[in-house]
């Protein structure tokens, strides 16, 4: 068949990444079953180092945005609420699950009496109304659209909190099991202000000590951390090593003991060495390509107009859509072990649309340049491509921009360093980047922020009055089937704007020493050190 042969002449500009076409026969590889927890018993003592794939934004719930940076607030800044291995929520700095009123506008809940923040202050109700205000309202909030139904809120009692909503929030407890619950030290807030991101004071198992930009950041146990007996390790380091390959060196060596967002290549290495062993679960995330259709003025303002091919007619980003082939990309760069996606909405979500609405379009490179000539564009169609600068992101770059040659454009890569990539994106300056998410449970926490019109990390620029009207009622819709309906229309009607390009869904790998033991790796790809440490 054509796409056959088009599919190996791309893949032949890139040898480098496979041993040629006639490779990609092989099926998936099997990598053992699901291992995301290690429930050995643990010595106390030691320090932890864990390699991350890239270097933390801002150390402020209110303001981060990456998945790297919530593996280090998992070490330091509990929420009201948690996910389990089970995926279901849980309670963690809140009591219970909270009250929520007949028509959904009043929710109450209680919140530890035992918690102290690193700081040496006393967690209370008036604490957590600080934060959740914070988190709504702060210039920059990328929690701002997560918690734009909250009206109001207040302390009813010295550790009893009450939220006035708009309207009936379905997600918000999801909400509150992520960065949005967060609870930070408000004589914290007042001491450093704008700078607090350089002294975060949370509750949590270990506090923050020291951070070194590019380097490491370090967290020592806390004294005041109520459950504090069941904490074993002194210290944890956190070190930003982009290449898979050095990190499974220096795990290999002993230099670091746990290996974040291993990939595929590197796992299957990892499975050969006796000393170490593979933790793995799957994502409620996906990775993609973002396309600058409106973001002229940053973050939060009205989508404008730009003056280019590929923003300006939803045809040339539709053709170029067409000329990717998901499959192949899993194959060539993945070995076949992530799964292509095509939609926001993750299948191990607690709700998901049918397959129908996010069914993968197959690679056409015929029907890609038919839309070219329909939009009277000169070809090739150039495209500048922002990526990060890890070795998968640069295989990736190159596939794609050799797929797309066949289709009539001309893809131009500009490797970023990963933080620079969020400022130059957040703030428009780019035509094209990847783009990727972590996940949630709830599935507007994979949609709001980004698709909604003047969303939180909407940095596409992109609006549609329907999908704002979906957004809505996906949040007030308690009904699992009407919901999964509402999300299936709504990816439906994203994915034919193609000003989010999805490609694939990965798997959260995470590579540890054999000595390592207590570590916890769930769907939402957070490594959980409370309990780590080294085995007896």
């Amino acid at each position: 068949m054509r796409r056959t042969a088009v599919a190996c002449t791309a893949v032949a500009l890139v040898m480098s990444l496979t041993a040629g076409c006639g490779s990609l026969q092989s099926s998936a590889t099997e990598v053992g079953g699901e291992r995301m927890t290690d429930e050995r018993p643990v010595r106390d003592g030691g320090t932890l180092t864990v390699a991350l794939n890239a270097d933390p934004d801002k150390l402020d719930p209110t303001l981060a945005q990456t998945l790297v940076g919530r593996t280090v607030f998992a070490g330091m800044c509990e929420k009201l609420y948690d996910t389990d291995a089970d995926g279901e929520i849980v309670p963690q700095l809140a009591t219970a699950e909270p009250k929520v009123s007949a028509d959904g506008r009043t929710v109450t809940f209680d919140v530890r009496k035992d918690a102290t923040f690193s700081d040496g202050t006393e967690l209370d109700a008036d604490a957590v109304v600080t934060s959740l205000l914070r988190h709504r309202d702060l210039a920059g909030s990328a929690r701002a659209t997560e918690l734009a139904p909250l009206k109001s809120a207040k302390a009813t009692g010295a550790y009893s909190v009450k939220l006035t909503l708009k309207q009936a929030y379905v997600p918000l407890t999801a909400v509150l099991a992520d960065r949005a619950g967060m609870v930070m030290s408000p004589a914290a807030l007042k001491k450093y202000g704008k700078n607090f991101t350089n002294h975060p004071s949370c509750v949590g198992p270990f506090r923050f000590a020291e951070r070194v930009g590019g380097d490491r950041i370090v967290l020592t146990k806390d004294a005041h951390y109520y459950d504090a007996d069941a904490v074993h390790l002194d210290k944890v380091i956190y070190k930003p090593i982009p290449d898979g390959s050095v990190r499974l060196a220096n795990l290999r060596s002993g230099d670091v003991q746990v290996g974040d967002q291993m990939g595929p290549v590197d796992v299957k290495s990892a499975l050969t060495d006796e000393k170490l062993q593979l933790f793995n679960s799957p994502s409620l995330g996906y990775q993609g390509i973002g396309i600058n259709v409106g973001n002229v003025k940053g973050l939060g303002a009205k989508p404008g107009t730009i003056d280019s091919p590929l923003a300006s007619d939803v045809r040339v980003r539709e053709a170029f859509d067409l000329a990717i082939d998901r499959d192949l990309i899993n194959k060539v760069v993945f070995q076949g072990m992530y799964e292509p996606a095509c939609g926001p909405v993750s299948p191990e979500s607690a709700i998901a649309p049918g397959a129908r609405a996010s069914r993968c379009p197959k690679r056409d490179v015929a029907a890609a340049r038919k839309l070219l000539k329909q939009a009277g564009v000169k070809t090739p169609v150039r495209i500048e491509l922002k990526t990060s600068t890890t070795p998968e992101w640069s295989r990736i770059g190159q596939v794609v921009q050799a797929m797309a040659k066949d289709a009539g454009f001309a893809v131009t890569l500009r490797p970023t360093e990963y933080a620079t990539m969020l400022e130059e994106t957040d703030a428009g300056q780019y035509q094209a980047f990847n783009s990727g998410w972590s996940g949630r449970l709830d599935p507007d926490g994979n949609i709001a922020s980004f698709l909604q019109t003047r969303g939180a990390m909407n940095a596409y620029g992109y609006g549609d009055p329907k999908v704002d009207a979906l957004i809505a009622r996906g949040r007030t819709e308690s009904d699992p089937r009407e919901r999964a309906e509402i999300y299936g229309e709504l990816t439906r009607r994203v994915n034919a704007a193609h000003a989010l390009i999805y490609l694939y869904r990965q798997k959260n790998y995470v590579v540890a020493g054999k000595d390592v033991a207590g570590i916890h790796v769930y769907g939402d790809g957070l490594i959980r050190v409370k309990d780590a440490g080294y085995a007896k």
